[in-house]
């Protein structure tokens, strides 16, 4: 069995065509022919069609051992959405059975068997319900709820991911197909990802988000239209038997339902596709333009925020206060790179002005301060001599005391005091005693003489007081 590309004779008569121009034998061409033949050829390589057929039947069913897997795997894909881990996403594609009933659809559609068929959507949708109850729930008890990178490349499919869906599903049913299967299937699964979709759908549905879930529901049915298209594709190349009875009345209404699906699905990702197109090419080109502002006359680009969505940039200059026409001027150069439908605001973040008369103020500002500072610096001492002048006096009692017994309490105090004459302020020291026998005018004098010495201070005034 062979491929049955009906262009190869043509091929083969221009290639020997060509070769013979060149004075080569017909029998080296023969041999390169058919050495290419050789490796394009699946025959050899071709698993037994009731081997096939048995495979794909039971990897249809999902019951049991499968269903548990599944619900495990789309827990495990929606943590990995979750925490934004990459890893435990591919590992929760690796163990996701999901392949199995979208192969089954594909391979039914191609050899009309509508019982498979049948068991085939039936079991598809139960995985695809029981998936979206698995991730909503998780998703719902889940205290963390951000919208990681992984959450948010899930929700915008474009035709990129269609071209993706259909050559890993080409590739899928060709190593179930083939004797050597290697380890095509494990990757089959990680590129056209069907679990991350299905979870961020359940996130969509668990947040009340219905732009995520619409939009990655929209993903999951490329990559299962996709995949399944394949399968048809595949299957009818490799000319896989048909196990029913079918007329051509029947197999045309097949294939024009197949491609009535085909385009309803990826009409939307080739628009999505150009949408991501032209906002690559709009980002690049505003790019550019930045790196010929980021400088402009004495002023220096201090941010640019670019909206694709919206075709709008933000530009904030510092430096001279830019003037009317200095924007105009600004604007017409974007024409330069192919930015002539873009909405531009132009700010001015830091002007040298503004500078000049904040340096101004914050030094006002400083003088005031210190000047406060100094205030509450005096308060604090005067309240210092307040609370420490009751200790001070208990200090001065034990001394005088020990010289004169019968003085037995001592007042202690600062005080300034101002004079009109003068118009001075003089600090005195206060010193109040009270003794048990009234005191010779001999022993004040004394008394007053001490403490001149031990306060040292400019001012002293002694009052002495008798105790009743």
């Amino acid at each position: 069995m062979s491929f049955g590309f009906s262009f190869l004779p043509r091929l083969y008569l221009k290639l020997f065509g060509y070769f013979n121009t060149i004075k080569i034998e017909r029998d080296e061409v023969n041999n390169i022919f058919l050495k290419i033949l050789h490796y394009l050829n699946l025959e050899s390589e071709i698993e037994d069609f009731d081997k096939i057929h048995s495979s794909i039947e039971k990897d249809v069913v999902f019951k049991g051992t499968n269903l548990w897997i599944l619900v495990f795997a789309i827990v495990v894909a929606s943590v990995g959405l979750n925490m934004n881990s990459t890893a435990v996403i591919i590992g929760a594609m690796l163990i996701s059975p999901l392949m199995g009933p979208i192969n089954g659809m594909g391979y039914s559609i191609a050899t009309y068997n509508f019982h498979l068929l049948g068991v085939s959507v039936k079991n598809f949708s139960f995985a695809v319900i029981a998936s979206l109850l698995a991730s909503t729930a998780y998703f719902y008890v889940s205290p963390i709820s951000t919208e990681h990178s992984e959450l948010l490349a899930r929700t915008s499919p474009t035709i990129y991911d269609v071209l993706i869906a259909l050559f890993g599903g080409l590739a899928g049913i060709l190593a179930i197909s083939s004797k050597q299967k290697g380890n095509v299937i494990p990757g089959v699964a990680i590129a056209t990802a069907l679990m991350p979709p299905l979870c961020t759908a359940g996130y969509g549905l668990a947040t009340g988000k219905l732009n995520f879930f619409f939009g990655a529901i929209y993903l999951f049915t490329i990559n299962t239209v996709f995949i399944a298209f394949s399968s048809v594709i595949i299957s009818q190349i490799l000319k896989f038997p048909i196990r029913t009875l079918i007329d051509s009345k029947q197999k045309k209404k097949v294939n024009t339902w197949i491609t009535v699906i085909i385009l309803l699905t990826i009409v939307p990702s080739v628009y999505f596709g150009y949408s991501l197109v032209d906002k690559e090419k709009f980002i690049k080109n505003a790019n550019r333009f930045r790196e010929s502002i980021r400088l402009f006359q004495n002023n220096y680009l201090l941010s640019f925020n670019i909206n694709a969505e919206e075709k709008k940039l933000t530009l904030v200059f510092g430096g001279s206060d830019l003037t009317d026409d200095q924007k105009s001027i600004i604007s017409d150069k974007a024409k330069d790179f192919y930015l002539d439908d873009v909405k531009i605001n132009i700010q001015q973040g830091l002007s040298i002005l503004d500078v000049k008369a904040e340096l101004t103020e914050k030094e006002k500002l400083k003088g005031e301060i210190n000047r406060l500072s100094q205030l509450v610096i005096e308060l604090q001492q005067k309240q210092d001599s307040l609370n420490n002048g009751g200790k001070f006096g208990k200090q001065l009692l034990s001394e005088i005391s020990a010289l004169y017994s019968q003085i037995n309490s001592c007042a202690y105090s600062e005080t300034n005091i101002f004079d009109e004459r003068n118009k001075s302020i003089t600090k005195v020291s206060i010193v109040s005693l009270t003794s048990s026998k009234p005191l010779r005018n001999s022993d004040k004098l004394k008394i007053n003489n001490w403490f001149n010495a031990r306060l040292n201070a400019d001012s002293i005034l002694v009052f002495f007081n008798n105790q009743k």
